[in-house]
């Protein structure tokens, strides 16, 4: 018996009959000889790991642009956050770890550079629009590996597809949107927790508001700290799942948290002290898209390419939505900025 049938067959009796089981798997998109020593979910989560977008995700931002302060959060570390009370989330429940982190760890390797502001001017620009959770599915199907793909499981992809919701509902009331497994669900969830937590104290960190400013209401209901509010939203998540025997909230908690997450929007996200900066970079990107559609042997020199994979525009999209800011921000600079004149020696 090999490593990864045991652990098979432990699967089958530790977890909850609502959990995705590894050998449940509907498959790759590829058929490959399985892994002797790991299950299908956690070969996922390993390539994700491993591949070059979860890497870039360190030089990406989250909330607030290139922050010289240590300990403001990067698109990295929010999805450190995710698959950490994701996983929590999902043990108590008796899900499938290996399938939420897999899913967390993937869930934003399609964001572009300068958090949703590069997501907003690739959107209004791209023929198409532009969604970021479609961009990661795209990364994991078809950008890595030199165009190969990481090939994961579907429940892998489908969760990562269906993580977005941006004012939507934070658990799916809609069929279409609603993922097939509670490990995608809960990823879902716990993705929204995080961010409202982390941008939170990320905004008091930067002077953009003061702890006194949030909610009166959801600090008397959800707590007075960073680390309250998460086990509160956290709690109240394991209860109502185990209670409902579904993914689920109840409604007073749910209002609170939709609560927080106006406030963000109206007072962070939205903020001049915030906002502005976005706007120059929305021309960094409108700038160098426009530039490379409209020069496509400029794009194949500039990366080196032979040929285009697809037609110019997506392969020009692909490009630049996996750009790191410091990336885009030293393109920009080289291809549209006078550089300082070197008297030849």
């Amino acid at each position: 018996m090999n490593i990864r049938n045991r652990l098979e067959e432990r699967e089958e009796l530790a977890l909850s009959p609502h959990a995705k089981k590894s050998r449940e798997s509907r498959g790759r998109l590829r058929e490959e000889s399985e892994c002797d020593i790991r299950p299908a979910f956690q070969h996922d989560r390993d390539r994700i790991i491993h591949s070059k977008s979860f890497r870039r995700l360190k030089h990406k931002t989250q909330v607030f642009l290139s922050p010289m302060d240590d300990h403001y959060r990067t698109r990295l570390t929010h999805t450190l956050e995710v698959a950490q009370i994701a996983r929590t989330i999902g043990k108590a429940c008796l899900l499938n770890e290996d399938l939420i982190e897999a899913i967390a760890l993937g869930h934003d390797l399609g964001h572009t550079p300068f958090g949703h502001a590069g997501e907003d001017v690739l959107n209004s620009i791209h023929p198409g629009g532009f969604r970021h959770n479609e961009q990661s599915l795209r990364v994991v199907d078809v950008l890595e590996k030199d165009g190969k793909g990481l090939n994961l499981t579907h429940e892998v992809r489908e969760g990562i597809l269906k993580h977005a919701k941006g004012k939507g509902d934070i658990i799916p009331r809609d069929d279409v949107e609603k993922p097939s497994t509670r490990e995608a669900e809960i990823v879902r969830v716990a993705d929204v927790i995080a961010y409202i937590n982390h941008d939170i104290d990320d905004a008091i960190r930067g002077h953009v508001i003061q702890e006194s400013d949030l909610p009166a209401s959801c600090k008397k209901h959800l707590g007075e700290t960073h680390s309250s509010r998460i086990d509160t939203m956290v709690r109240g998540v394991i209860r109502s799942t185990l209670a409902n025997d579904a993914v689920s909230m109840d409604e007073e908690l749910e209002s609170h948290i939709v609560e927080l997450r106006d406030f963000l929007y109206e007072r962070v996200y939205e903020s001049a002290m915030v906002h502005d900066d976005f706007k120059k970079c929305a021309r960094i990107i409108e700038d160098l898209y426009s530039y490379f559609v409209d020069n496509p042997d400029a794009f194949l020199e500039e990366t080196k390419r032979s040929s285009f994979y697809d037609e110019p525009s997506v392969c020009v999209c692909d490009y630049i939505a996996g750009m790191t800011d410091r990336y885009a921000f030293t393109l920009f600079e080289k291809l549209f900025l006078p550089m300082p004149w070197k008297i030849p020696v």
